[in-house]
């Protein structure tokens, strides 16, 4: 059976080191929720309160009604996974599937049973007799993930599993444990700070910096809408310049540095005056054209061809560096040295408060319970 998280004023200190000053969280049942993060942000260390092996020095966990902060790791019924498989290299294949399942003292035929049925699912079965060294790393990950799941936990909780893989098997095994997650609807925790990783796997994935949730919405709310500079810098790629918003007879333009103008919908009754902001403008949403008059005047400083895309390196007539990135042409890449003109796709930039904490455009989604 699965259950729902709830964390209420999460508090952790190692001596007088704060790592996470007040942290609050709902993950619902059956969801795929995702820690994302830079190193050092504070994820790992809340994931391993939920599961256990760090103490708590404030704040509730609870498992649906259970309140789970001074309950022993073994007691918690959970699945984890860890970053270095953390599998019995002595064990088969079958015996390290087993070995929740005798821990838990399950009946003989029970074990079988549970162990082909995960051992199948993960399509792992045709190995089950080969000891660990005689498996690739997106194996063994397989493995790890079978015994985890094999328990029947409530919660399962997983640390960075695909850190240790090559990128093409990274890619397949993220879409592996989205698939197996859905098909059994077990509450899945999951730390990475891998934004791709992210963005692929989860149902929501919740931001953080320093110890504090900076924004929880599903990924492509996060990506279209962040909640500040922060979340739009970590999530995805963005060039970020200052500028300015005006409001004139009832419509909102951005002004950039250089004096380009252009009317943008959406702005927050609240900031609907003339104030500085902070424009945070993705690679493909800058429109390059080197005919057009009007515009914002750039040079370009390098190209690199990728095949669907080329990414040009810009600096702007204001001194700011931007990259851009367009379709590839059939005919000619841009070369460096060339000047151009900058339009903005203003349906789909972003535009901050001046010190970057607030997004000013509505349609921002962020779950935190404090937001």
């Amino acid at each position: 059976m699965s259950n729902n998280i709830s964390i209420r004023h999460a508090v952790k200190k190692y001596g007088e080191n704060i790592v996470i000053p007040d942290l609050s969280v709902e993950i619902k049942e059956g969801e795929f929720f995702t820690l994302l993060g830079p190193s050092g942000c504070g994820k790992t260390t809340l994931l391993r309160m939920i599961a256990g092996f760090n103490s708590i020095e404030g704040g509730d966990f609870y498992f649906g009604d259970k309140r789970i902060n001074d309950l022993d790791p073994s007691k918690r019924n959970i699945g984890m996974v860890f970053q270095n498989y953390a599998i019995f290299p002595h064990y088969t294949v079958r015996k390290n599937v087993e070995f929740g399942l005798k821990n838990k003292k399950f009946p003989k035929e029970k074990i079988k049973e549970q162990s082909e049925k995960f051992m199948k699912l993960m399509q792992i079965d045709q190995f089950a007799d080969r000891m660990p060294e005689r498996l690739s790393g997106g194996q063994q990950q397989r493995v790890a993930l079978a015994r985890a799941l094999c328990i029947e936990p409530d919660v399962l909780l997983m640390d960075e599993p695909l850190s240790n893989l090559d990128a093409k098997l990274r890619v397949e095994m993220r879409t592996v444990i989205k698939n197996i997650q859905h098909s059994v609807n077990i509450t899945t925790v999951y730390v990475t700070h891998d934004q791709e990783e992210a963005m692929a796997v989860s149902d929501r994935i919740a931001v953080m910096n320093q110890g504090v949730i900076q924004q929880i919405a599903t990924p492509k709310a996060i990506y279209q809408r962040p909640a500040n500079i922060f979340v739009s810098t970590f999530i995805g790629r963005s060039n970020v310049i200052e500028g300015k918003l005006e409001v004139r007879d009832g419509t909102a333009w951005v002004v950039t540095k250089t004096g380009y103008r252009a009317p943008i919908k959406g702005v927050r009754p609240e900031f609907m005056k003339d104030m500085d902001v902070t424009l945070s403008i993705r690679p493909e949403e800058f429109l390059l054209d080197r005919d057009t008059t009007d515009g914002i005047p750039a040079i370009v400083d390098d190209c690199v061809f990728l095949g669907l895309n080329t990414h040009y390196f810009v600096h702007l007539a204001s001194g700011e560096e931007v990259v851009i990135i367009q379709e590839s042409s059939i005919d000619s890449i841009i070369e460096p040295g060339s000047e151009i003109k900058l339009t903005l796709n203003t349906e789909k930039l972003n535009v901050f408060t001046a010190d970057g904490s607030e997004n000013i455009l509505s349609g921002v989604r962020n779950d935190c319970p404090t937001a």
